[in-house]
C-alpha cells in the first residue's frame, strides 16, 4: 500500500472516530505492541515474520502487511 493510500485510510478512520490521525496510530501501535507480548511461539513467529525496517514495528509497516494479507486472500 503507497504511502499516499494509507493516509487516506488512516483519515477515514480518524474522521469516523472523532479522533486525530496520530491518534489513531498510537492506537495501532498501542494494540500491536500488546498483541506481541503473547508468549504463543506459533504468534510469536508470525509477529516476527512480519518485514519491517528497524527492531520495532511500525503501524504503516503492520497497515502494509495486514493489507498485503487481505489482498492475497481475496485473489
Amino acid at each position: 500500500m503507497d504511502t499516499g493510500k494509507m493516509e487516506e485510510v488512516l483519515q477515514k478512520i480518524a474522521e469516523a472516530h472523532g479522533v486525530s490521525v496520530e491518534e489513531v496510530r498510537r492506537e495501532i501501535e498501542l494494540a500491536a505492541k500488546f498483541a506481541q507480548e503473547n508468549p504463543d511461539p506459533k504468534i510469536q513467529a508470525h509477529w516476527a515474520s512480519i518485514p519491517r525496517r528497524g527492531d520495532a514495528l511500525t503501524p504503516n509497516e503492520l497497515i502494509a502487511h495486514l493489507a498485503t494479507m487481505v489482498e492475497d486472500r481475496m485473489k
